[in-house]
């Protein structure tokens, strides 16, 4: 299946903990597709940077070492990055020695003294002494652990180290030490810095942004009011505050009525403001404040056109759901959702560019609603399976088992669903039927030889 990722970013490091590491930061990066390399000596090292150079936009080294190894024999024909041993990981790293061993002599390597000695003031540790090792990478691991060997042996140091074959030999040797590792901060940070220097970001920094918002069952909430005063003055408040998020996203706002708004904005500050797509304060500030929740549709386009036709479509995503919702649809129709403050990971990524006119002829003769087609083409996304039971259905559209089975009676009469088989539960029960989602399954197909 082809991804609706659009940045490709390789990633190297030395051993299989970073690399989970990084994974798990890399789902706060929804624009990335990430290849992630697991590297054991140095000539790994130059084959998966020169590999990764042909394939990404961006690389990034779990390691400062491994990075160093690489630039010494490489030049770089796009941007390379690494994560930097200076942030909370290193106070974590000394707070933990000082809870344990105290501080008051250190051995450190791959970590700038600068950084060691500024981190030992914030903890008020004035006397420490620390030794250094300069520039890991133009020296084999070897050098390095004898270094730290050295050190303990004639001055009871504790070795702090980034470099993780180095603590294992320690470790064996029984010598104390700790091994600096990058928080989920940091690496969100490197993450950034990686993501802000490709040229396809620097390219959409200035794209067009087009958004819909809609006042959820606005009328009904207007009923609520006993006079045309109140509701003008909830209409002036919701307007106040919609022209306050505006300003904030450098945006245009304007009031299209009926309860019903459009905003443009660019590219580069709505990724700002949302946090990479995560974070829509303004859902949450208008229900706290007046009760009201907002249906917001946002879309990316290569055009203003295609911007303004998108976020219709995210928009209609939005309510679907029963709003108080963020969808996005980007410029290659792929759907990325829903975009709230309780859920901020919980993420919805696929395609929606279904253009195969038999197909949709056969979805809306059969009653398949967007918001159907919504829930289904997420979960196929996620899990990459087709097949499942009415019981399973009626979970993912929350609807009742009833209902289900009445639905897949016209999905198969329509030709998009069919029987492939029976699930025997128990010995007495009847068996369930398992139904294939065929008409997503020729879909995926399809879009896979394009």
């Amino acid at each position: 299946m082809t991804t609706h990722s659009n940045i490709s970013i390789g990633i190297i490091g030395g051993s299989n903990s970073l690399i989970s590491l990084m994974k798990e930061a890399l789902k706060s990066f929804p624009s990335f597709n990430p290849t992630c390399k697991i590297i054991r000596n140095e000539k790994e090292i130059i084959e998966s940077t020169i590999k990764l150079m042909s394939s990404s936009e961006v690389i990034v080294f779990t390691e400062y070492h491994l990075f160093k190894k690489a630039q010494q024999k490489l030049e770089f024909t796009i941007p390379v990055h690494y994560v930097p041993l200076m942030g909370t990981g290193l106070y974590r790293s000394l707070f933990k020695v000082k809870t344990s061993h105290g501080l008051k002599s250190l051995s450190v390597d791959t970590i700038e003294e600068k950084y060691v000695n500024q981190i030992l003031t914030e903890l008020e540790e004035s006397n420490s002494t620390v030794k250094i090792f300069e520039e890991v990478s133009f020296f084999p691991l070897k050098d390095i652990i004898s270094f730290h060997i050295r050190n303990y042996e004639s001055n009871n140091t504790i070795a702090i180290t980034g470099i993780p074959s180095v603590t294992q030999e320690l470790n064996k040797l029984k010598i104390p030490n700790e091994l600096t590792t990058p928080t989920h901060q940091d690496l969100i940070v490197s993450l950034e810095r990686a993501l802000l220097s490709t040229e396809t970001r620097r390219n959409k920094e200035s794209q067009v942004v087009f958004g819909l918002i809609n006042i959820d069952n606005f009328r009904k909430k207007a009923e609520m009011y006993q006079s045309e005063h109140e509701v003008q003055q909830l209409k002036l408040n919701i307007n106040k505050i919609l022209l306050d998020y505006t300003k904030q996203l450098e945006g245009h706002l304007i009031d299209q009525g009926g309860g019903e708004y459009s905003f443009f904005t660019t590219r580069g500050i709505f990724e700002r403001e949302t946090r990479g797509y995560k974070f829509i304060p303004i859902l949450q500030d208008t229900e706290k404040k007046f009760g009201v929740t907002l249906s917001i549709g946002v879309g990316f386009g290569r055009s203003a056109t295609d911007a303004g036709s998108h976020a219709r479509v995210a928009l209609r995503q939005s309510q679907e759901i029963g709003g108080n919702v963020c969808y996005i649809v980007r410029e290659n129709r792929s759907v990325l959702g829903p975009v709230d403050i309780t859920s901020p990971m919980n993420y919805e990524n696929y395609n929606l560019a279904i253009t195969d006119p038999e197909l949709l002829q056969k979805a809306k003769k059969a009653g398949m609603s967007a918001a159907y087609m919504t829930k289904l083409m997420a979960q196929v996304s996620r899990y990459g399976k087709f097949e499942y039971t009415a019981q399973e259905l009626a979970s993912i559209l929350k609807i009742t088992k009833r209902s289900t089975h009445r639905i897949l009676l016209k999905w198969m009469d329509a030709e998009i669903v069919e029987i492939v088989g029976e699930e025997k539960i128990t010995s007495k029960g009847r068996p369930r039927r398992i139904y294939k989602l065929t008409f997503l399954e020729d879909h995926l197909k399809n879009e896979e030889k394009i």
